[in-house]
């Protein structure tokens, strides 16, 4: 008995300050949101990046920054504790760890060509196919929470799930991804600028 009373202790506590969306909430929500997905040719972003290991007892933290330019470009560049780019081009992702330059085509891997598509959907926070995810939607203390989960197999055996927080203007301020042994990366962005210029150099790899 003692511990049945911990466990719905600890779920009613889980569960704090996150509460079911109505079906008109989630609908409106979504329209926001691919409004302003539609919208955006270009983001520029500073972030904080956890990584959560279960055997580790604290989370691994980075920061960088994001610029993305549409339609696929995205380029990931950490600047602490290690500088470390990653650069998403023409099937092709590009990578300088500390000077030490590689490539990875993607064009005939489709997994590769699936995650990429879902890092620039995830950032834009459009991420709305019934087809392609089981959708929850959610109101919590920090904004708006989505979880996506991929229906598609192979990919589920890679990421579980992505958690996504919109503000009050629909933007993406933080996306959680989770894999299937349930380690996550969650990045939270800040500083982030919409549509402004970004130049074709910042991609080169």
């Amino acid at each position: 008995m003692r511990n049945l009373i911990f466990i719905l202790f600890f779920v009613a506590f889980s569960m704090q300050g996150q509460t079911k969306m109505t079906a008109k909430e989630a609908s409106d929500l979504k329209l926001k949101v691919k409004t302003l997905a539609k919208d955006v040719q270009s983001i520029s972003s500073d972030f904080t990046q956890y990584k959560h290991l279960d055997f580790l007892d604290n989370d691994i933290k980075s920061t960088g920054k994001l610029a993305f330019k549409a339609p696929d470009l995205v380029k990931w560049e950490y600047v602490t504790p290690f500088k470390y780019a990653i650069i998403f081009k023409e099937n092709k992702i590009y990578i300088n760890d500390e000077g030490n330059k590689s490539d990875i085509d993607i064009g005939r891997n489709k997994l590769f060509k699936q995650l990429n598509s879902l890092i620039i959907s995830s950032v834009k926070g459009d991420m709305f196919d019934d087809e392609k995810f089981t959708i929850d939607y959610f109101k919590s203390d920090n904004g708006s929470l989505v979880h996506f989960s991929p229906k598609d197999e192979k990919l589920a055996k890679y990421i579980k799930t992505f958690h996504i927080v919109f503000n009050e203007t629909a933007d993406v301020v933080e996306v959680k991804m989770i894999e299937s042994s349930d380690d996550y990366t969650k990045i939270v962005f800040n500083n982030k600028v919409l549509n402004q210029p970004i130049d074709e150099a910042v991609f080169n790899n």
